[in-house]
């Protein structure tokens, strides 16, 4: 079935035109006590995401802007190349976890698959796509950090930590980043799904169990090319995926809205919401930066592996990934020395142990190896 029709714009059409009557987007705001302000985190809350408007600098966008350029003049020039377009040492070639993910232009390489514990349940639909079409392209890249110090300063926003916080208390931990790329005319679908995978037989579940990331973006989005969400669907458990395409009778999922952002803006998004995305055979290229945080009891002493081998997540690993956020914190105050950089508690007394460097940044090179998903 081919989604680019007129069906699907008057779907694009309604879904955007209910997206911006929900009551859950705005600037980022703090109150009188220096909080972040009530009407975020309740909107959040309730709705399971929150547009936070105009969230970037320029200057932010600027560095992002420059370093993906970088990143994309280093690409492989092909998925089983170890060399870029100029002879160098390619993007992600030497990386001992997930790197560069390929697919086949507007297709879904997820949907109906065992990737990520079965979660891509439901193929989507993919357009016909030209001959003239490349082969392959990159959609998604693990780990940017280690390719981006304008990423890394992003994550360290101090603000974006002071949410992290009211949601999941100062001794919050991190768990991935992912930059995913929708090319124009080229972007692959991500199949409907939850993210989280452990923790939906808890008997202390809720629905903040498996955490929240901030999807930033760089060029903004929209109902061609962005992100698809179920409202409210983070609160109700596990969804049964299958039956809501059946009952739509596609995968155009009845009461799901886009992502509508603007370039700069962060989306705070629960990742037990059921979520999604078409092919992107808009005009618009989408960049988003996906990073998150899990309140630390739903990490600690977890079996879990959904990016990377199966572990324990003890103590010792969670303060080696949190060092992470103490690298980001830093980078960003050396970069922005006038902005007041906020105080990761869970790295007190570390300080001289967390600074940014070319030598720490030579170390990364597989620091995603110690993800902490579940």
């Amino acid at each position: 079935m081919n989604n680019y029709s007129e069906k699907f714009g008057e779907y694009v059409r309604e879904g955007e035109k209910a997206a911006m009557a929900l009551p859950n987007r705005g600037p980022m705001r703090f109150d009188r006590k220096g909080n972040v302000a009530s009407e975020i985190l309740e909107g959040y809350a309730k709705y399971g995401f929150y547009v936070l408007e105009n969230f970037l600098s320029k200057r932010d966008l600027q560095d992002w802007q420059g370093d993906f350029d970088t990143m994309k003049a280093n690409y492989p020039t092909a998925s089983d190349a170890k060399l870029d377009l100029y002879g160098r040492p390619a993007l992600g070639v030497n990386s001992k976890g997930p790197a560069l993910f390929w697919a086949r232009p507007l297709s879904d390489p997820l949907g109906g698959t065992q990737h990520s514990g079965g979660r891509y349940s439901v193929r989507m639909s993919e357009p016909l796509a030209d001959e003239s079409l490349p082969d392959e392209i990159v959609y998604m890249i693990m780990g940017p950090l280690r390719y981006s110090d304008a990423l890394l300063r992003i994550t360290g926003h101090p603000h974006l930590l002071a949410i992290a916080e009211a949601i999941f208390g100062d001794d919050f931990v991190p768990f991935n980043e992912a930059l995913w790329i929708k090319e124009a005319g080229l972007g692959s679908a991500t199949a409907w799904h939850q993210d989280g995978v452990t923790h939906w037989n808890h008997p202390q579940w809720d629905q903040d169990i498996h955490g929240m990331t901030f999807q930033v973006q760089l060029h903004g989005c929209s109902g061609e090319n962005g992100l698809w969400v179920l409202p409210c669907s983070h609160i109700h458990g596990k969804i049964d995926i299958k039956q809501l395409v059946d009952e739509a009778g596609s995968d155009r999922i009845m009461g799901a809205v886009p992502y509508l952002c603007g370039p700069g803006d962060v989306v705070m998004h629960n990742r037990q919401l059921l979520h999604g995305s078409f092919a992107n055979n808009s005009d618009k290229e989408r960049v988003s930066l996906t990073f998150g945080f899990n309140r630390r009891s739903s990490i600690l002493n977890v079996e879990a592996g959904l990016h990377n081998e199966n572990a324990v997540y003890d103590e010792a690993r969670i303060l080696e990934r949190s060092r992470m956020i103490g690298y980001a914190i830093d980078a960003r105050r050396q970069h922005f020395p006038h902005e007041t950089s906020y105080d990761y508690k869970p790295l007190s007394g570390l300080n001289d142990q967390v600074v940014w460097s070319e030598t720490v940044r030579a170390s990364l090179s597989n620091y995603n190896l110690l993800d902490l998903s579940i």
